[in-house]
């Protein structure tokens, strides 16, 4: 195994993990709106979605999305208009209360997990993770070790993402000011569909 090949990898994993996006941004969110505990399922589904996409990707599911570009483009805009969709339920959320009745909720893990497949930034990380990493053992060994570490880094991301917005929870008191924040967070997951019509 390849030392620098390996401390390559998971610095950018890290980098593309504690970056934000759409996961991060979400997550945020969902923490100040529901607190850490309430983002839990969304935090698991984002990261055991991520890792569940490496190693299927590296085990050759990808060569059906290279074989079939088209199904590259749906994901695509299935992806951004979903994000579109997320990015107004964001917008109009309000700070949850013990007792009130939310019918939204935050999102569930199973939720978290397929939001990965149309996550354009996923698929960055995903196809990096494959092909400018490949060599980082021998396979099916290289899959492995690369699930493992997108699942580590994956966790501690997605954890303090979800800390820093519990965090936020006694600062930003007012329904006014959680609307306020909301509002921004939903125009930063809107700005992260740049790449996506960027390239069209």
């Amino acid at each position: 195994m390849s030392q620098s090949l390996l401390i390559a990898f998971i610095v950018f994993a890290a980098v593309m993990y504690f970056t934000p996006g759409p996961n991060n941004v979400m997550l945020l969110s969902s923490a100040l709106t529901y607190g850490f505990r309430g983002s839990l399922p969304h935090m698991a589904g984002i990261t055991f979605g991520m890792g569940f996409m490496v190693a299927a990707v590296g085990l050759g599911l990808g060569t059906i999305f290279i074989t079939y570009p088209v199904l590259q483009t749906i994901l695509k805009y299935a992806g951004a208009a979903y994000l579109i969709y997320l990015a107004g339920m964001i917008a109009m959320s309000d700070p949850v209360t013990p007792g009130q009745d939310n019918r939204r909720g935050p999102m569930t893990f199973w939720a978290a997990v397929l939001f990965q497949w149309v996550n354009v930034k996923g698929w960055v990380m995903v196809i990096g993770t494959i092909t400018a990493y490949a060599a980082i053992a021998s396979f099916p060994w290289n899959i492995a070790i690369q699930t493992a570490i997108t699942l580590v880094i994956g966790t501690l991301a997605t954890a303090t993402w979800a800390l820093f917005g519990s965090a936020l929870r006694p600062l930003l008191t007012s329904p006014r000011m959680v609307r306020a924040f909301n509002i921004v967070m939903a125009l930063l997951l809107l700005a992260s569909l740049y790449p996506v019509f960027a390239d069209a």
